[in-house]
């Protein structure tokens, strides 16, 4: 078959080889530190593996942009984390850190696989998606070695197989049937997410430097808690565990910053920008009304967030620009 190497990055490829350069500089060094700091030897070695994935990773899509003459990102650089500050987050909240964002690279790989058209992009992607495929098996199994793997709840046995017969399935105002398996899965992922989200800007609001994203931090522990008490609840209702805990106890009382307050801002915006993508997928999975109204009020708080986190980092200088579409109007107009 013929090379297509040689042919142009498409827009989707260009897209997804910039955010991949970014989140794998940012996870490199966020994890550097991790991994420094972390003293059990197995979650060491997880970490270690990651960090390692992610800076193979960096040189490959380096590799693609200097052969297509494309600018490389700045992404995040060693002045972005300090190594020798101290522990922030104990090993076994790392080791749940490591399983969130295995999840969360895994559909992102899926989804710039699907994209792709030249060969080396199409390799990428692929061989990206074992490696992650290979961290999150590595990370569940020593959760579950450690004895700390938070089981999702049961549900009974079905007698037969049936079919739904009344419309009142999709209601969810007044009398609610009880949850069903796709609806539980999601306020289990979703709840996890949300007590892990907590504990990371409990730590990010601790070593912020500037006020201004010292505050954004404080509110995002705010949010993230009262999303996790409303996601819980719906759980509980049914008397169904939510299957998490309080990882705010897993937070130091270090004040000192390991990561610059760029790299916490975009941590943090990019956790809230895939959470409202989990929300979303949530909502068209859930077929109780009452369900997809909370998602979607829940939504438009966190995008609201994610709004504002972004605002701080432009104001700062910190967003960088991602590729985009010529501005033919601007051209035309500087050609009169």
């Amino acid at each position: 078959m013929k090379s297509t190497n040689h042919t142009q990055l498409t827009a989707p490829e260009v897209a997804n080889l910039w955010a991949s350069y970014q989140n794998d500089t940012m996870a490199m060094y966020m994890i550097s530190y991790l991994a420094k700091r972390t003293e059990d030897k197995e979650i060491r070695s997880l970490l270690e593996f990651a960090v390692q994935l992610a800076k193979e990773h960096v040189a490959v899509v380096s590799d693609i942009f200097k052969k297509g003459n494309y600018p490389i990102p700045i992404g995040f650089t060693k002045e972005d984390v300090n190594l020798d500050a101290p522990k922030l987050y104990s090993d076994k909240l790392c080791l749940y850190y490591m399983i969130d964002m295995a999840k969360f690279a895994l559909p992102a790989y899926g989804l710039a696989l699907s994209g792709g058209t030249r060969e080396d992009v199409i390799a990428f992607y692929s061989k990206g998606l074992d490696e992650t495929q290979e961290l999150f098996k590595r990370a569940t199994r020593l959760t579950m070695k450690k004895g700390i793997f938070n089981f999702a709840p049961t549900i009974p046995k079905p007698d037969k197989v049936d079919f739904i017969k009344r419309q009142d399935f999709l209601s969810g105002w007044f009398d609610k049937r009880p949850l069903v398996g796709m609806e539980i899965s999601a306020l289990v992922y979703n709840t996890k997410r949300a007590s892990l989200g907590e504990a990371l800007v409990t730590g990010f609001s601790q070593t912020a430097q500037s006020t201004a994203v010292r505050k954004f931090f404080e509110r995002g522990k705010k949010l993230t808690k009262k999303h996790l008490d409303t996601l819980g609840s719906l759980l509980i209702e049914d008397d169904l565990s939510p299957g998490t805990i309080n990882l705010t106890a897993e937070v130091t009382t270090s004040t000192t910053p390991p990561f610059s307050d760029k790299l916490m801002m975009f941590h943090a915006t990019t956790f809230t920008a895939s959470g409202l993508a989990q929300y979303g997928y949530a909502a068209s999975s859930s077929p109780r009304r009452d369900l997809g109204l909370t998602y979607a009020r829940l939504m438009a708080e966190t995008g609201l967030y994610a709004e504002d986190g972004s605002n701080i980092m432009i104001d700062n200088g910190w967003l960088e620009q991602p590729p985009e579409a010529a501005d033919r109007k601007k051209l035309a107009e500087q050609g009169k």
